[in-house]
């Protein structure tokens, strides 16, 4: 896969994640899961174009290593919120599933990333 349809990706995902927490409940838990999930869940792909500006590898690998963890961090979210019933499952399972890809490409992409500063 290249730069520009992992950046098209994650950018699909983070309006997706802005569409799922803007249909969520006005309770107290799904107040306090949007708001934390409007944040992980739009920044893999701002640290991803950032990373892809990088100065250096190890600016490169700092950036993608954040993309990960947010994807991580969303991932929980959307789980919590299938969990508490605040949405039901099948609304979420094609994000989740998607989540779950990217973390695995950015995932895949350090990995390479490390082994090839190695060289």
């Amino acid at each position: 896969m290249n730069s520009a349809t992992l950046a098209d990706r994650l950018l699909d995902f983070s309006a997706r994640v802005g569409k799922v927490v803007d249909s969520l409940p006005r309770k107290r838990l799904a107040n306090h899961i949007a708001a934390q999930l409007v944040r992980c869940g739009t920044a893999p792909g701002s640290h991803y174009e950032e990373g892809c500006g990088a100065e250096s590898r190890a600016d490169f690998l700092h950036k993608l290593r954040l993309a990960l963890k947010e994807l991580r961090e969303s991932g929980y979210w959307l789980r919590l919120i299938a969990k508490a019933q605040l949405l039901p499952q099948p609304r979420l399972t094609k994000l989740l599933d998607e989540c779950d890809q990217l973390g695995k490409i950015i995932g895949k992409s350090i990995v390479t990333a490390e082994a090839n500063a190695g060289k």
